[in-house]
Protein backbone atom coordinates (compact mmCIF):
# COMPACT_ATOMS: atom_id res chain seq x y z
CA UNK A 1 0.00 0.00 0.00
CA UNK A 2 2.78 2.25 0.89
CA UNK A 3 3.99 2.16 -2.56
CA UNK A 4 0.75 2.96 -4.27
CA UNK A 5 0.24 5.81 -1.90
CA UNK A 6 3.76 7.20 -3.20
CA UNK A 7 3.18 6.80 -6.73
CA UNK A 8 -0.13 8.23 -6.72
CA UNK A 9 0.86 11.44 -3.86
CA UNK A 10 -0.59 9.93 -0.96
CA UNK A 11 0.94 10.14 2.13
CA UNK A 12 0.95 7.94 5.36
CA UNK A 13 0.91 11.26 7.50
CA UNK A 14 -1.87 13.70 7.97
CA UNK A 15 -2.15 16.83 6.04
CA UNK A 16 -2.64 19.69 8.93
CA UNK A 17 -5.91 21.03 7.74
CA UNK A 18 -5.92 24.94 6.89
CA UNK A 19 -8.66 26.96 8.49
CA UNK A 20 -9.65 30.07 7.47
CA UNK A 21 -11.13 33.10 8.57
CA UNK A 22 -14.58 32.71 7.79
CA UNK A 23 -17.58 34.75 8.69
CA UNK A 24 -20.86 32.81 8.08
CA UNK A 25 -23.00 34.71 5.48
CA UNK A 26 -26.36 33.67 6.39
CA UNK A 27 -28.78 36.97 6.83
CA UNK A 28 -29.66 39.63 4.54
CA UNK A 29 -29.18 41.84 6.94
CA UNK A 30 -25.53 41.00 6.67
CA UNK A 31 -25.24 42.54 3.18
CA UNK A 32 -26.00 45.90 4.74
CA UNK A 33 -22.99 45.20 6.98
CA UNK A 34 -20.78 43.84 4.26
CA UNK A 35 -21.60 47.36 2.11
CA UNK A 36 -20.85 49.88 4.64
CA UNK A 37 -17.54 47.63 6.10
CA UNK A 38 -16.05 47.68 2.16
CA UNK A 39 -15.40 51.22 2.60
CA UNK A 40 -12.53 50.54 4.21
CA UNK A 41 -11.74 46.99 4.25
CA UNK A 42 -11.94 44.69 1.62
CA UNK A 43 -15.02 41.78 2.02
CA UNK A 44 -15.21 38.73 0.10
CA UNK A 45 -18.15 36.46 -0.40
CA UNK A 46 -17.16 33.14 -1.64
CA UNK A 47 -20.99 31.22 -2.75
CA UNK A 48 -20.65 27.53 -2.49
CA UNK A 49 -22.61 24.54 -3.23
CA UNK A 50 -22.14 22.09 -0.56
CA UNK A 51 -23.42 19.17 -3.17
CA UNK A 52 -21.02 20.46 -6.10
CA UNK A 53 -18.19 18.57 -6.60
CA UNK A 54 -16.61 21.00 -8.60
CA UNK A 55 -17.39 23.38 -5.98
CA UNK A 56 -15.77 21.47 -3.26
CA UNK A 57 -12.55 21.12 -5.70
CA UNK A 58 -12.43 25.38 -6.13
CA UNK A 59 -12.97 25.74 -2.43
CA UNK A 60 -10.41 23.64 -1.68
CA UNK A 61 -8.06 25.28 -4.19
CA UNK A 62 -8.65 28.73 -2.41
CA UNK A 63 -8.03 27.40 0.79
CA UNK A 64 -4.65 25.83 0.22
CA UNK A 65 -3.82 29.36 -1.62
CA UNK A 66 -4.99 31.79 0.33
CA UNK A 67 -2.35 33.63 2.21
CA UNK A 68 -4.03 36.60 4.45
CA UNK A 69 -4.98 37.66 8.12
CA UNK A 70 -7.52 38.41 9.46
CA UNK A 71 -7.03 42.20 9.42
CA UNK A 72 -6.52 42.24 5.33
CA UNK A 73 -9.90 41.25 4.45
CA UNK A 74 -13.04 40.05 5.34
CA UNK A 75 -14.14 36.24 4.28
CA UNK A 76 -17.36 35.37 4.10
CA UNK A 77 -18.79 32.12 3.35
CA UNK A 78 -22.13 31.47 2.13
CA UNK A 79 -23.48 27.80 1.78
CA UNK A 80 -26.09 29.01 -0.99
CA UNK A 81 -28.69 25.91 -0.88
CA UNK A 82 -29.06 26.87 2.87
CA UNK A 83 -29.59 30.35 2.52
CA UNK A 84 -30.80 30.86 -0.82
CA UNK A 85 -32.83 34.55 -0.18
CA UNK A 86 -29.19 35.45 0.68
CA UNK A 87 -27.63 33.77 -2.46
CA UNK A 88 -30.30 35.74 -4.45
CA UNK A 89 -29.93 39.02 -2.92
CA UNK A 90 -26.01 39.19 -3.42
CA UNK A 91 -26.48 38.80 -7.01
CA UNK A 92 -29.28 42.11 -6.49
CA UNK A 93 -27.71 44.25 -4.51
CA UNK A 94 -24.17 43.84 -6.22
CA UNK A 95 -25.46 43.59 -9.60
CA UNK A 96 -23.70 39.93 -10.67
CA UNK A 97 -25.11 37.01 -11.91
CA UNK A 98 -25.39 34.01 -9.84
CA UNK A 99 -23.01 31.41 -10.70
CA UNK A 100 -21.57 29.02 -8.25
CA UNK A 101 -19.30 28.61 -6.95
CA UNK A 102 -18.29 32.29 -7.10
CA UNK A 103 -16.43 34.58 -5.50
CA UNK A 104 -17.44 38.69 -5.24
CA UNK A 105 -14.91 41.49 -3.91
CA UNK A 106 -17.13 44.38 -2.96
CA UNK A 107 -15.14 47.75 -2.29
CA UNK A 108 -16.39 51.24 -1.68
CA UNK A 109 -20.24 49.46 -1.51
CA UNK A 110 -19.38 47.54 -5.33
CA UNK A 111 -18.73 44.63 -6.51
CA UNK A 112 -15.05 45.45 -8.21
CA UNK A 113 -14.77 42.04 -9.03
CA UNK A 114 -15.91 38.13 -9.39
CA UNK A 115 -15.22 34.96 -11.03
CA UNK A 116 -16.95 31.73 -10.97
CA UNK A 117 -15.56 28.04 -11.16
CA UNK A 118 -11.78 28.00 -11.79
CA UNK A 119 -11.36 31.81 -12.25
CA UNK A 120 -11.70 32.06 -8.20
CA UNK A 121 -8.12 30.70 -7.90
CA UNK A 122 -7.23 33.44 -10.99
CA UNK A 123 -8.33 36.30 -9.10
CA UNK A 124 -5.46 38.08 -6.90
CA UNK A 125 -7.06 39.54 -3.90
CA UNK A 126 -4.18 41.34 -2.89
CA UNK A 127 -5.21 43.95 -5.99
CA UNK A 128 -7.95 45.00 -4.27
CA UNK A 129 -6.71 45.86 -0.57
Amino acid sequence: MGLINKLFGGSSEPKEEKVLPWIELSSLEQLDVIKEKSKSKTQVIFKHSTRCGISRMVMNQFIDAYQFKESDLDLYYLDLLSYRDVSNEVGYRFQVMHESPQIIIVRQGEAVAHASHGGINDIDLSEYM
